[in-house]
């Protein structure tokens, strides 16, 4: 029977490739091909349409990287071939084993009509069902010539990922582009050979079914006449229907498949590209529901559905009348498919904000489910942010990339911070890429985690990046999957109806608390420093231009600039996007995101400068506006005052080379070496440097990960260090600071270390000008601490990691995220250690050298060097901040980070300026302060408690007010919350551990 089985699988392929399949298309004739190619960047469709072309033919060679190619196809229907479907077949030179990443087309008729993309997978364009023959053919295809980066032999590097270097070889071979007869009952017994042959090889080897099958393959195959397969194939067909028609049993697992293309919104490609990705891929599927009645679609990031209505207006009026009909599903609710991990709170809202603002406004849809199939990981913070956005729902993947542990679920509930819930399901089949096989449909059923309490799971059906999304085939392939004997059912859903049924049958869904870590990618926390540091100074930035502008159009009557502000905040969340901010995109990318940093930057500081003249007034008085959420020398939290005389720092010499400096509250040695040696807390009697260990150390390791050089970092990079011990010079700097410069490899680090007066925290200051390749800096605190866990900074508030490896999960946590900063504590003391722009870091345990007990080192990653996909990664010059704060609480910590990443700013002007609102709990952080975005005037203001315990605030209102309401993320009421109490310009409020609040005051 085994042998059987064999000879059988061995005869269906051969046949299937060397007969069946190329019987599709039985007849063809040549098009006439004639191609333009665009001078340098993609041209409007106009353009591209009314250029002459050049004659070309099958086999030449055609576009260099990056260039953007419009042939024009003609021809005719031959008469013979009346009464049969015709079809033009497009091969641009596809790899069909790479459904995207390569060159794709999008086909227009004359008149600008888009018709369907063109992709590996999907050659195909109907020209006509049924012919009357003599048709005239004349089709326009805008081809794109992306080049291949991610190839067979992945992570070489390359200059082929930017416009720049790539040059000008040409890098495809037009192949066949034909008119053709396509003969549909051959294909359905494609589909029906190979959805049977998939599941023969899924079923047990002493199965039944398996035999029932084999047995109807082999008689199909016997009834086709390897000579004349287009007059068989009915009667092959015929032998398979008795199988096909075998119902499901009723306990199946059941799969709802959506129709899905994952399009990263810049990846091995930039993002004017990602812009026609999404119109090809939107075109196509436009298409694909006209044919397919049961089909449904749904595409996620707002972002792309907003380029597809900016520049693709004749394949937006397609997918309007597609959502209208509700089988083209607005899905997500986000602006792009963001990283969590490293958004700030603010912007990871405003993620949520604007994605559901725009499916509202544009479709009436409101978004239920949060869709990150590829992002990397999830911090602990998201829960709440779904649900104060007015969701309830996370779809999810890339867990199932992890390495070392198995997520224990696929459907459960996962737990904040604070303690919000949200029901969350991880697809068994693992794939964002699902083309109906066989295998993963089996696997998805194998692998499903919560059977026997639970059926129903998710299957994202289409190929993305360019793959062109859903196609015939696989529709084809689940509607003799819906309900067929040893399978599970598949059946076309949209993700709510998916939901709807998961959560209805499995209502106790195990519980998952804190972050869902991927045990992968950690590298992401790290690569292309510059866009991550972009990226938070753009938070703050925004941050303090609202504020400010809100104060001054309260105060000052200022016109508060919400066009600009909406444009700013969607071009800074547009490169949060998993593959900008993590750092894992092509050279084109991170260079285009450092000028855009750059223009945001220019931006947001004209208007916070315009907002803080027109508070300032006139007069010569040297006002200080302090941005922070925290009183700051005398200055109020979102107000302006005259500064407070500081006290005094010194320095000395050491005794044994090196400085001392002293305010009177921290006494901090660095030695010859330019290392910290002792940071000691005067009042607390404390010292915070582990015993004859040194601080401020900077740290080289060999870096070269088994796959994924921008994404990963593999563990073993810890077994080979150095420590950057050497110093050129160490010399006092201005103040009470120590100047130190090292010379390493190619590269020269310059830190300048400053106690100012009246601070708790040593201020470092630190220069790469980094030359180094397959490299990774980092920069060591061992603190005199014993702690088992400590805590980092998340979206609206922190989380706790252990500092130990007792299991495989801690140990697989070897690098990890922060905001603002990391704590490490011991009850009564801490220590902080806070930055302005980095992620990544790492917190390890050692005994200590001088008696019982442990330290605990905190390093904080600097810079890395991967050199694919960006040969040049991170190469040049480098500014980083960092603060060491010993005797710090939590609270401190908070406090701290915000002082890092919001310095002061100083205006001559006349009187003080007072804050449009004050909070009286230092535990309560606002987090933003503007108008609402509906153009009413209206003050929004949000805050959480940051601490990890319960807080009562009062908030004092600095300006007429009439009402005041608590409100979604998206400022809208939010149902059963009771308005707040406001007396005499009060408001008195209440939170839980880390509970996230928005009020919306209407001004009186």
């Amino acid at each position: 029977m085994h042998d059987d089985r064999r000879l059988v699988e061995g005869r269906l392929k051969r046949v299937l490739d060397e007969r069946i399949r190329p019987a599709v298309y039985p007849h063809s004739v040549p098009l006439d091909i004639a191609v333009w190619n665009a001078p340098d960047e993609p041209v409007p469709v106009a353009e591209g349409l009314a250029a002459t072309p050049e004659p070309t033919r099958a086999g030449a060679r055609w576009g260099k990287p990056w260039g953007t190619s419009w042939f024009r196809v003609t021809g005719t229907v031959p008469q013979e071939w009346a009464g049969k479907t015709v079809e033009a077949v497009l091969d641009l030179g596809f790899d069909e084993n790479m459904p995207g990443f390569q060159c794709e087309g999008l086909v227009y008729r004359p008149d600008g009509t888009p018709v369907k993309g063109l992709n590996p997978r999907n050659q195909w364009v109907r020209v006509a069902t049924p012919a009357e023959g003599g048709e005239k053919v004349h089709l326009h295809i805008e081809a794109a010539s992306n080049p291949v980066i991610l190839d067979y032999h992945p992570f070489l590097p390359t200059q082929l990922g930017d416009k720049e270097t790539a040059g000008s070889e040409l890098q495809y071979r037009l192949e066949r582009m034909d008119l053709a007869v396509f003969d549909e009952t051959v294909w359905q017994l494609v589909i029906d050979l190979e959805v049977l042959g998939e599941l023969m090889q899924e079923l047990p080897e002493d199965s039944g079914r398996r035999f029932e099958i084999l047995r109807a393959v082999d008689r199909a195959l016997d009834a086709v006449d390897l000579q004349d397969v287009n007059g068989s194939a009915a009667a092959a067909r015929a032998e398979l229907a008795d199988v096909l028609a075998a119902p499901a049993n009723d306990s199946a697992h059941r799969i709802s498949a959506v129709g899905h293309a994952h399009i990263d919104s810049a990846w091995l490609w930039p993002l004017r590209e990602t812009v026609r990705k999404v119109a090809r891929t939107t075109s196509n599927m436009t298409a694909l529901l006209e044919d397919e009645p049961d089909f449904v679609f749904a595409m996620s990031q707002a972002q792309q559905w907003a380029w597809i209505k900016e520049h693709r207006p004749e394949v937006w009026a397609k997918v309007k009348k597609a959502v209208d009909e509700g089988r083209f599903v607005p899905t997500g609710g986000m602006w792009v498919e963001s990283d969590t991990n490293m958004p700030g709170s603010e912007a990871m809202a405003r993620q949520f904000v604007h994605g559901k603002r725009f499916f509202l406004e544009e479709f009436g849809v409101e978004n239920d489910e949060a869709w990150l199939p590829d992002t990397f990981g999830f911090a602990a913070g998201l829960p709440q942010i779904i649900k104060a956005a007015g969701a309830k729902w996370l779809l999810t993947q890339k867990i199932s990339w992890s390495q070392t542990n198995k997520f224990p679920h696929h459907t459960f509930q996962w737990e904040g911070i604070d303690g919000t819930r949200i029901f969350t399901h991880f697809p068994p089949v693992d794939t964002y890429n699902c083309s109906m096989k066989g295998s993963e449909i089996a696997h998805a059923a194998r692998n499903f985690k919560d059977k026997g309490v639970a059926r129903h799971s998710l299957a994202p059906t289409g190929w993305g990046d360019g793959g062109g999304g859903t196609t015939r085939e696989m529709i084809a392939k689940a509607g003799r999957l819906r309900n067929l004997e040893g399978s599970a059912t598949v059946q076309w859903e949209t993700p709510a109806a998916f939901f709807e049924k998961a959560e209805a049958e499995y209502p106790n869904a195990p519980v998952w608390v804190g972050e869902l870590y991927l045990e992968l990618h950690r590298a992401t926390l790290t690569s292309q420093a510059g866009t991550k540091q972009g990226n938070r100074r753009s938070e703050h930035l925004l941050r303090e231009a609202e504020l400010w502008a809100a104060t001054a159009a309260v105060r000052a009557g200022f016109p508060y600039p919400y066009e600009e502000l909406d444009r700013i905040w969607k071009t800074v969340l547009l490169h949060q996007f998993h593959d900008i901010l993590p750092g894992s995109s092509i050279a084109w990318v991170h260079r285009e995101a450092r000028a855009t940093y750059a223009a945001v930057a220019a931006d947001l500081n004209g208007i916070i400068a315009a907002a803080q003249r027109a508070l300032a007034g006139e007069g010569d008085s040297a006002l200080v506006f302090n941005s922070a959420p925290h009183t700051r020398d005398g200055v109020p939290a979102g107000g302006a005052a005259l500064p407070v005389a500081a006290g005094q720092s010194a320095i000395a010499a050491r005794a044994d080379g090196g400085y001392v400096l002293d305010n009177g509250l921290l006494r901090v040695e660095i030695d010859a070496r330019g290392l910290v040696v002792s940071a000691y807390d005067i009042e607390a009697e404390r010292e915070t440097v582990a015993p004859g260990q040194a601080a401020n150390l900077p740290q080289l390791h060999a870096d070269f990960p088994n796959m994924w050089d921008a994404w990963d970092v593999d563990e073993f990079y810890r077994n080979s260090v150095s420590d950057l011990t050497d110093a050129q010079e160490v010399v006092p700097g201005e103040g009470a600071s120590v100047r130190v410069v090292r010379v390493f490899g190619s590269s020269r680090m310059t830190q300048v270390l400053t106690l100012a007066p009246g601070e708790r925290r040593l201020d470092i200051d630190t220069e790469v000008d980094w030359h180094e390749t397959e490299k990774f800096l980092k920069l060591a605190f061992p603190l005199d601490v014993h702690a088992e866990r400590y805590s980092s900074e998340t979206q609206f508030g922190h989380f706790y990691r252990p500092t130990h490896t007792n299991t495989s999960w801690e140990a697989a946590k070897f690098e990890a995220c922060n905001h603002r900063f990391v704590h490490v504590d011991e009850p009564g003391w801490g220590v902080a250690l806070v930055n302005d722009s980095t992620y990544g870091h790492d917190v390890t345990r050692a005994v200590r050298d001088t008696d019982a007990g442990t330290t605990t080192t905190v390093r904080v990653s600097l810079l890395r060097a991967p050199r694919f996909p960006d040969p040049e990664t991170d190469q040049g010059v480098h500014r980083f901040r960092h603060a060491l704060a010993p005797g710090a609480t939590v609270g401190d910590a908070v406090r701290e980070g915000y002082r890092i990443n919001l310095p002061e700013r100083t205006l001559t002007g006349g009187a003080p300026v007072a804050p449009l609102v004050g909070v009286d709990n230092d535990a309560v952080v606002v987090t933003a302060v503007k108008l609402a975005d509906d153009g009413s005037g209206d003050v929004v203001v949000r805050f959480h408690e940051s601490r990890g315990g319960r807080a009562k605030a009062t908030l004092a209102v600095g300006f007429p007010v009439g009402s005041v309401a608590v409100t979604d993320l998206l400022e809208r009421p939010l149902a059963g919350a009771a308005a707040p109490e406001l007396a005499d310009g009060e408001v008195a409020v209440s939170l839980r551990a880390f509970e996230l609040v928005t009020l919306r005051f209407t001004r009186g």
